[in-house]
C-alpha cells in the first residue's frame, strides 16, 4: 500500500469517526429539546423519585428493622437510588417505542447517518437525565437526615450507580424496539415492580423465607443496592452468602453481563427495522 492510500485511508477513518459522534450528539440534542419542550414530562420523571425517597423514607423509616441494627434510612436511601435506575428502563422503552410508532426512526434510518447513532444517542440522553434524577435524590435524602460518606467512595457509588442504568438502557431500547406500543411499554412496570421488590432495595434477604432470600441476593440490582450502601458508609443488612459477600465485584460484573447480552440485541433489533 502506497503512503497516499495510507493517508486517505487514515483520513476516512477519522471522518467516519466525526461523523458518528456528530450524529450521536444530534440525537442528544434532540432528546433534551424534547425534554424542554415538555416540562410535564420531566417534571414527572424527576418528581417522582422525590416523592418516592420521601414517601418511603418517613412511611417505613421508624417501622422497619435492619438486621444487625442501624437506621433503616442508611439501609433504604441506597435501594432507592438503585430502583430509580432500575425503573429508568420503562422510560428508556416509552420513548423507543413512541419514536418507533410515530415514523421518527424510519427518518433516521433513512438519513445518511450511522446507523448506531440513534441506539447511542438515546443512551447518551438517558444517562445525562439519570444524573439529574440521582442529584435530586441524594439532596432529598440528605434534607431528611441521611449522611453518606464523601469523597471518592461517594464518587465510586454514584459510578455504580450510572453503570447499572448503563447497562439497564439497552433493555429499553431492545425492549421499545419489540412492543407495539407506548400504552404496552407502560405495561413494563409489571415486570419492573416485582423486580424491585424481590431484591435487597426494602428488605434484606435475610429476612426473607429462604428460597426468596436466595433469589433476591442474586439479583443482579441487589449487588448494586449492598455495594452502594457499603461505599456510602452505611453497610447495614450485609448477607453471609457469597454474592452478598462479594457484592462491590458482582455489582461491575452484572450490568456487563446485561450489556453484552442486551446491547447487540438492540442494535440488530433496530437494524432489521423496515425503512
Amino acid at each position: 500500500m502506497s503512503t497516499i492510500e495510507v493517508t486517505e485511508s487514515t483520513e476516512a477513518t477519522h471522518g467516519r469517526a466525526y461523523w458518528v459522534l456528530a450524529d450521536v450528539w444530534n440525537i442528544v440534542r434532540r432528546g433534551l429539546t424534547h425534554y424542554q419542550r415538555q416540562p410535564v414530562n420531566i417534571a414527572w420523571q424527576l418528581g417522582f423519585p422525590i416523592l418516592s425517597v420521601l414517601l418511603y423514607g418517613y412511611v417505613f423509616g421508624s417501622a422497619m428493622q435492619v438486621p444487625g441494627g442501624g437506621d433503616y434510612k442508611d439501609f433504604l436511601m441506597p435501594g432507592m437510588f438503585v430502583m430509580t435506575m432500575a425503573f429508568g428502563f420503562i422510560n428508556t422503552a416509552t420513548l423507543v417505542v413512541y419514536d418507533a410508532t410515530k415514523g421518527v426512526i424510519d427518518r433516521f434510518r433513512s438519513m445518511p447517518m450511522a446507523s448506531s447513532a440513534v441506539v447511542a444517542g438515546r443512551g447518551v440522553t438517558d444517562l445525562l437525565v439519570a444524573c439529574a434524577e440521582l442529584a435530586i435524590m441524594m439532596l432529598t435524602a440528605i434534607a431528611m437526615g441521611w449522611r453518606p460518606d464523601g469523597g471518592l467512595r461517594f464518587l465510586a457509588a454514584f459510578g455504580l450507580l450510572l453503570w447499572l442504568r448503563f447497562a439497564l438502557i439497552w433493555i429499553g431500547v431492545w425492549l421499545g424496539l419489540i412492543v407495539p406500543n407506548p400504552e404496552a411499554a407502560g405495561g413494563l412496570f409489571a415486570v419492573a415492580f416485582p423486580l424491585t421488590m424481590i431484591s435487597s432495595i426494602f428488605v434484606a434477604p435475610q429476612l426473607m423465607p429462604d428460597w426468596l432470600g436466595a433469589v433476591a441476593s442474586w439479583n443482579p440490582i441487589s449487588s448494586t443496592a449492598a455495594a452502594t450502601r457499603d461505599l456510602f458508609g452505611t453497610p447495614v443488612g450485609g448477607g453471609d452468602t457469597w454474592v452478598e459477600q462479594h457484592a462491590l465485584l458482582m455489582a461491575y460484573v452484572w450490568p456487563v453481563i446485561l450489556t453484552a447480552i442486551f446491547l447487540p440485541l438492540a442494535v440488530r433489533r433496530f437494524q432489521k427495522l423496515s425503512r
